[in-house]
């Protein structure tokens, strides 16, 4: 019997009880439509409590729409977003970016998963020249998609690279609470602080049913958002249901809760792989993701009884990723079928 929790996403996870009870407490009576609603308001004041009384925020269904949506607003069909090759915008939208901004989008080598000044500005020239696509967006993913972390000092290098050049940063934070939490930072203090102009701020994989939030630091970059929203086909009538979860999200620390136990989870995993010969940790734990090269005859035989994704079949490396519920024991049980497995 395969077990009922496997290490493929944390998108696989349950819906956390204090959000269920959230939707639930909801549920009662009729409310306005598409936002005009009390739970709506109420769980934007948390965001600002969070982020700053000035930020504009928007609920939207998934990431891909928080983060397409997002560079639209940044940008013109003639621009361009300088990204991480293996960033989510660029290897798992299904090219929707590029079809709803009209932008290119230019992927920069990113070993670790993190950009850098040095290879952004490698890639920034043709300023002006009417022949080639202008650099409008620097976009970063924080936890980055190796479970990597950008240091605050990175983001701020990164930032002003990008606002000396009237440029902007976008944050993809699908796992930002797992980044912030790890960091031991306030969110405000691990975006908006260090220049983050646009932040995709992630719900799904910490937790909620399925909501994200587009969540401008610079309010007039949001003057149109709503129609952007709107024609992007992600405005909810019943946003109440949404607003609640986001709500619950930022009441007592539920995000940084789930984070941290999703990180130490991984953190866990870690060590019992560490443990087992012939597997080979490739990237630093730093967030809810290990990635490990083992033989390569073990994967299908472990995926039999776990659901897993290879993120690289040419060097055998595999992506097991943590929730928050993800136990203990299923980490112990987990590495020690991974033991007998590759002993084999």
């Amino acid at each position: 019997m395969k077990p009922s929790r496997s290490f493929a996403s944390d998108n696989n996870a349950t819906v956390h009880p204090e959000v269920l009870e959230a939707i639930g407490r909801a549920n009662q009576g009729h409310a306005v439509g598409y936002g005009d609603d009390s739970q709506t308001e109420a769980a934007v004041a948390k965001f600002r409590e969070e982020f700053g009384a000035d930020v504009a925020v928007f609920f939207v269904f998934n990431g891909t729409a928080a983060n397409v949506l997002s560079l639209q607003a940044l940008t013109r069909p003639f621009e361009a977003v300088l990204c991480p090759e293996l960033s989510h915008i660029y290897t798992d939208e299904c090219g929707a970016p590029e079809k709803a901004t009209g932008c290119k989008l230019i992927p920069l080598a990113a070993p670790d998963g993190k950009l850098t000044v040095e290879t952004v500005a490698h890639a920034y020239h043709g300023i002006g020249d009417q022949h080639h696509v202008q650099p409008r967006v620097i976009s970063i993913t924080q936890s980055t998609e190796m479970g990597t972390i950008y240091k605050p000092a990175e983001i701020e290098a990164l930032a002003r690279f990008a606002h000396e050049r009237e440029m902007f940063l976008h944050m993809d934070g699908a796992r930002i609470s797992n980044a912030v939490a790890a960091q031991r930072l306030r969110l405000r203090q691990a975006t908006r602080d260090l220049g983050v102009d646009v932040l995709s701020f992630g719900g799904t994989k910490n937790g909620l049913m399925g909501v994200e939030a587009v969540v401008f630091f610079r309010p007039e970059l949001a003057k149109d958002f709503l129609f952007v929203r709107k024609q992007g086909m992600q405005l909810a009538s019943k946003m109440r249901f949404m607003s609640a979860q986001m709500e619950a999200l930022l009441t007592n620390d539920l995000w940084r809760r789930n984070a941290e136990h999703a990180n130490q989870m991984a953190r866990l995993l870690e060590e019992q792989v560490r443990k087992i010969p012939g597997t080979r940790i490739v990237y630093p734990v730093e967030a809810n993701g290990v990635f490990a090269q083992i033989p390569r005859e073990a994967i299908s035989k472990i995926q039999e009884r776990y659901f897993f994704y290879v993120w690289s079949e040419e060097e055998s490396v595999v992506r097991w990723m943590c929730s928050f519920d993800t136990m203990e024991e299923d980490v112990r049980q987990f590495a020690e079928y991974v033991r007998e497995v590759v002993r084999a």
